[in-house]
């Protein structure tokens, strides 16, 4: 691949698995987070990948400026962008604060186009980039409990589109993935549930929840020459849940 990908959300779960999905397919990666990446360094680096830590806290406002800035001096140029970093509340919606809701719009959506727009100003002067977001199922359902993700995923789904439109003339693709319901940190509570994750497991397809590697091939496909003539789509990796 012979590129330089910028992964949010790296130290762990679908961030760390997609980082070295991409190392794997020859990529350098530039990982930014708040949390230890020795584990996702020490796994790039042992495929003879480059990898750069930069520290970032996307829950501020002010992060994307100092984040890109850094990213750049340390790699040089950025060809990959995957917009990975997410939370989740989980409350019922009468019972929603504005705190939660704000929290996260602001890691889920606004860290999303702010970084979207700051490095793809970088990628239009390069005259190529591949930006790819990550959606979720409740990017087309609505989910329970969890008002703020369910809209900022939607909205993520959209702002794909929208920025698609935008650069596909100009050599950026973007598109998005769309996890189904995967082994992470964020879907424990639904996991050690036994009666939801029952039901979550009856109604998939293949009959087993996702894991981190299974984002490996989508996002190698969508960061490569390979998608060249794809770009607006959400792909869903989801066992077939959106079909069933």
């Amino acid at each position: 691949m012979g590129k330089t990908a910028l992964v949010t959300g790296a130290s762990r779960g679908l961030g760390q698995g997609m980082s070295v999905g991409l190392a794997e397919a020859g990529a350098d990666v530039i990982g930014v987070g708040i949390s230890d990446m020795s584990e996702t360094r020490k796994k790039i680096e042992a495929l003879g990948q480059k990898f750069y830590e930069i520290k970032g806290d996307l829950s501020k406002a002010n992060a994307v400026t100092k984040i890109v800035t850094e990213s750049i001096q340390e790699a040089g140029k950025i060809h990959i962008l995957v917009n990975n970093a997410g939370i989740i509340r989980r409350k019922e919606a009468e019972n929603f604060s504005d705190q939660d809701w704000d929290d996260v719009v602001q890691v889920n959506l606004n860290s999303v186009f702010r970084l979207s727009r700051e490095v793809g100003k970088h990628m239009l002067g390069n005259g190529e980039g591949k930006i790819i977001n990550i959606a979720s199922m409740l990017s087309f359902q609505g989910g329970l409990r969890v008002p703020a993700y369910t809209a900022t995923k939607h909205a993520v789904a959209g702002l794909t589109k929208s920025l698609a439109n935008e650069w596909a003339s100009k050599g950026i693709s973007v598109n998005a993935i769309a996890p189904g319901y995967m082994i992470t940190d964020n879907t424990a509570p639904l996991r050690e549930n036994e009666v939801r994750n029952d039901f979550i497991t009856s109604r998939i397809p293949i009959g087993e929840w996702g894991t981190p590697d299974d984002l490996k091939g989508p996002v190698v496909f969508l960061a490569s020459e390979a998608s060249r003539y794809v770009t607006g789509h959400v792909l869903c990796v989801d066992g077939g849940w959106m079909s069933s």
